[in-house]
């Protein structure tokens, strides 16, 4: 689709500086861009590839106040990309509708106006889904759960029985909701399964990236707040909380019973052990280890989990443990030389 650049500047709510009448015909990256393209840049440190990319025009931040190209200066410039990209090049998604055939549909199931269920879907007694729902192809949802309306579930998705899910949420393909947390008692040498049975739910505006596994709670339910994003391989357990508008990222494991405050950021790889808190607004850096509750608005890094500030100073004491071995072997060689020198004696024994 061709946009001028006014058109886009006032589509994003934006200020052209340059030659707003510039026909944009395609998005990219800032190093790919090519003529006819739009791109955008938003880390500072990438300010300088401004002066070398060969796209028509830049979308910044207002921080730049001109380019050697025409640019859109916007509030959040990662943001107003995404949205161009829709209007640029909008996708058109055949979503399922209608029942399929080989769907099998349990007793006492009620679905709303303008649904999509896809071939072999099994959807077991007394659910309820809600209009717009869309639901592909090989997934199965167990009896008495509850799933709202305009949500998306990719293939191959399981939704185990007492499930609650809300409106306008993403579940990509792989993901497990609601299997058994896990509790077990281990009596004379032998682990015996404790009964997991809690529920899962999911507040509206979820995303959940593909094989995501959460834990029904042991009692209770286990809680995703609205507005949360999941990324891919993430594993929540059984009874743990998260608070609205989280972000969880690939890889990350929580351990059970642990409550995640609003607006929390875990990031790559991150490991909590359980029945800790984390506040509003905490960020865990990248391979950390939480062992302990951490307060709002605190950033922290390492393992076991230290504030950011502190695992640095850490960090670089490590770094340096090479050249303080070397350091260490000299004063020790000049050492056993003065003693030698002082106690010659000494040396003879």
């Amino acid at each position: 689709m061709r946009k001028t650049l006014r058109e886009i500047a006032e589509f994003l709510e934006g200020e052209v500086v340059g030659n707003e009448d510039i026909v944009i015909t395609g998005v990219s990256g800032i190093k790919e861009a090519v003529e006819g393209d739009i791109t955008f840049v938003a880390n500072p440190k990438y300010f300088p590839l401004i002066e070398n990319t060969r796209a028509s025009a830049i979308i910044t931040s207002r921080d730049i106040e001109s380019a050697s190209r025409p640019i859109v200066r916007t509030q959040n410039p990662s943001y107003a990309f995404a949205k161009v990209v829709s209007l640029i090049l909008p996708q058109e998604i055949k979503h399922p509708r209608g029942i399929h055939q080989t769907a099998i549909l349990g007793r006492n199931v009620s679905l709303g106006r303008n649904i999509g269920v896809g071939p072999y879907v099994v959807i077991g007694d007394d659910v309820s889904i809600q209009d717009e729902t869309i639901i592909y192809s090989g997934c199965f949802i167990g009896h008495d759960s509850r799933i709202g309306s305009s949500t998306l579930i990719y293939p191959n998705v399981s939704i185990r029985e007492y499930v609650t899910i809300g409106n306008r949420v993403i579940i990509h393909s792989g993901t497990v909701i609601g299997s058994d947390g896990f509790g077990f008692a281990t009596v004379e040498g032998l682990h015996q399964k404790i009964p997991q049975i809690g529920t899962v739910e999911i507040g509206d505006d979820v995303e959940i990236g593909a094989n995501v596994t959460i834990d029904r709670a042991r009692f209770e339910k286990t809680v995703i707040g609205s507005g949360t994003k999941i990324d891919n391989l993430v594993q929540v357990a059984h009874n743990v909380s998260i608070g609205d508008n989280s972000i969880i990222v690939s890889q990350a494991g929580i351990s059970g019973s642990t409550t995640l405050g609003k607006r929390v950021t875990l990031a790559g790889q991150v490991g909590i052990v359980g029945h800790v808190t984390i506040g509003d607004d905490a960020v865990v850096m990248a391979q950390s280890g939480v062992s302990k509750s951490i307060p709002a608005n605190t950033a922290v890094w390492g393992y076991p989990a230290k504030p950011q500030h502190i695992a640095k100073r850490v960090n670089a004491c490590v770094q340096n443990l090479p050249r303080l071995y070397n350091t260490v072997a000299r004063l020790k060689k000049k050492i056993e030389e003065l003693e030698a020198k002082l106690h010659p004696d000494n040396k003879s024994k």
